[in-house]
């Protein structure tokens, strides 16, 4: 994982030579220390990719889909923790990076979006190529610029990674008209900024002593406490801490999907994720708790399942950098506006001081760990090769010495279930808004990232199928990532549903011949071949259809030196489960296919 700082210019404004407004935004993009663009080129941006032509200091990644270089940047910055840069034309090239935008949004990713605009005198007259792509994306952003004067490109560069990165992150749009980028004068290139309204409360909010005293008090007098964290932990890089906190008080640990990581899988403190598909000693220990703080997570609704049923008994403290989440989507008793890592590290330094009084959670952790013997994530061996075996046997290989990233649907759920995660950053998916097509990219990027570590991304047919030309940017680009395509013919998630919600009625979500269904027991119906598809683009395929040849299929796609596409065969007929349906609360939890 590459750890460079970026480059340490003098404390003061600094004047440069005279250039083109293209070539500014290179130089302050250096200034950054960014050291990767993915970029596709177009009319409107031409001058930006002939100035990173000059750059020995960025590399530029050509994807052959816009929205396919958002997600290689968001695998860089999920695996990194960097802001990334992605980078498009006007209109339509713009517009394909709104899928990644909003993404970036939902899931607090930093990410800064580099547009082409046409000239200034053809805005708002529906140019040829023209969108206002500052107005369509204000929603999805933490700020958007549309930079109307070249002066200002250097500020703005500036500012737009300082807000990606800072108190919550997220993503920011810099729109940029032809007419500044072929400007020549001479820049100025600040070394400070000032962000009216964006000062260190809302960048670096610190809990009150007092507060942090209140939360210990109330550790003390609990029976049942849970600690729910999310992906703020991973965002803050406080996962450190937190483990800490967490053994001082002997409090059981319950992480969102996007909070994997953050907390070793096999602590033996550890309720592992919880929510729809999760634990069933996590959603139970949560529901049945008597104090739940949650730590760097929203509540969200695939978590809480009905909110009025979400941990009905517990006192709630809700510890969040962004003070809008609080009492959003569930009522809490203690609100405490704070960078989850000074929170975290205050509370460890409290309970060292000789005052606090760890609980006696014996009794609990009994039930807990009762529930978890009872109910631990488990599968059916049969005939053919499930998808749940085939992550188990990942893991298995790689000893969970990988990044894993993944699309979106029942393998996204059964890799989390399956491989065990214990180091933040290793487990890279789509998870607020749930995009199918993001796992290719996504691992692409976080290789490119970490050219050192093996990147798997963990497919679904329907979901690869998505973004299957980024096959060519890892031939072309040497990116060494590694996919496992689950080919069972179907939009598995949504067949789930269909099976349980509307009497298996299939509404567009076989992606084979309706009349003659593709499987491990039907091979010459599968259709597409992947293993052709990938040969196509030059890359390395294999199909596995046996149990008995699945790990070596592994180990030889692993052994490979280069991208490898490795295409298991499963039936379409399994379910995730645990489930909870939307509507219900954990203690309704499906354990048992009905």
């Amino acid at each position: 994982m590459k750890t460079e700082k970026a480059i340490d210019f003098p404390q003061q404004d600094e004047i440069g030579p005279e250039m083109k407004g293209a070539d500014v935004m290179v130089a302050a993009l250096e200034r950054e220390g960014v050291d990767v663009v993915f970029a596709y080129p177009g009319g409107a941006s031409m001058e930006l990719h002939q100035a990173l032509t000059k750059s020995q200091k960025i590399r530029t990644i050509l994807p052959r889909f816009e929205q396919g270089g958002g997600f290689m940047a968001h695998g860089y910055a999920r695996a990194t923790g960097k802001p990334s840069v992605c980078m498009a034309t006007s209109g339509p090239g713009a517009t394909n990076l709104v899928t990644c935008i909003a993404d970036a949004f939902m899931d607090s990713i930093p990410l800064v979006a580099i547009t082409g605009q046409v000239y200034q005198q053809y805005i708002g007259k529906a140019a040829f190529q023209e969108t206002d792509f500052f107005g369509m994306t204000l929603p999805i952003v933490k700020h958007s610029y549309l930079v109307l004067e070249k002066e200002d490109l250097p500020r703005v560069i500036k500012e737009a990674f300082h807000l990606a990165s800072t108190g919550r992150p997220g993503p920011v749009v810099i729109d940029i008209p032809k007419d500044v980028q072929q400007a020549i004068y001479k820049p100025t290139f600040p070394a400070q900024i000032d962000i009216p309204g964006y000062k260190d409360d809302v960048t670096h909010p610190q809990a009150e002593d007092s507060e942090l005293g209140q939360v210990l008090d109330m550790v003390e007098a609990a029976k049942r406490p849970v600690l729910y964290i999310g992906g703020g932990i991973i965002s803050a890089d406080a996962h450190k801490e937190l483990r800490e906190f967490a053994e001082l008080t002997g409090i059981p640990v319950a992480s969102t999907l996007m909070g994997l990581g953050a907390f070793d899988a096999e602590h033996p403190q550890s309720l592992y994720w919880f929510g729809m598909h999760g634990t069933v000693a996590g959603n139970w220990a949560v529901c049945d708790s008597d104090l739940l703080i949650c730590a760097g997570a929203r509540f969200d609704d695939r978590i809480t399942g009905k909110v009025d049923k979400f941990a009905p008994d517990a006192k709630i403290v809700h510890i969040d950098i962004d003070v809008s989440e609080h009492n959003k989507n569930k009522r809490v008793d203690l609100p405490i506006h704070s960078d989850i890592k000074h929170a975290l590290t205050r509370l460890v330094e409290l309970c060292k001081t000789g005052q606090f009084k760890k609980p006696d959670l014996s009794e609990w952790f009994s039930t807990i760990n009762q529930w978890k013997a009872e109910y631990p994530f488990t599968y059916e061996k049969g005939e053919f090769i499930t998808q749940q075996e085939a992550v188990e046997a990942l893991y298995e290989v790689t000893k969970g010495d990988a990044i894993v990233c993944t699309g979106v649907g029942q393998h996204q759920m059964w890799a989390a279930q399956f491989y065990k995660f214990r180091e933040p950053r290793t487990y890279i998916s789509s998870l607020g808004l749930g995009t199918m097509g993001f796992g290719l990219p996504a691992a692409l990027g976080a290789k490119v990232a970490c050219p050192d570590k093996l990147v798997v991304n963990i497919d679904g047919d329907g979901c690869f199928l998505m973004n299957v030309q980024e096959l060519a940017t890892a031939k072309i680009e040497k990116i060494n990532a590694k996919t496992i395509i689950m080919n069972n013919q179907h939009l598995g998630m949504v067949v789930q549903w269909e099976d349980l919600l509307y009497e298996s009625v299939r509404g567009q979500t076989i992606l084979c011949d309706h009349d003659n269904i593709g499987g491990p027991d039907n091979l010459d119906a599968i259709y597409p071949d992947f293993v052709k598809i990938a040969e196509g683009f030059g890359v390395k395929g294999r199909r596995v259809v046996k149990r008995e040849d699945l790990k070596g299929a592994i180990e030889e796609m692993i052994a490979h030196d280069g991208p490898y596409v490795l295409e298991v065969i499963v039936p379409y007929t399994e379910h995730v489960l645990p489930m909870i349906k939307q509507g219900l609360s954990a203690k309704e939890i499906l354990i048992k296919s009905e």
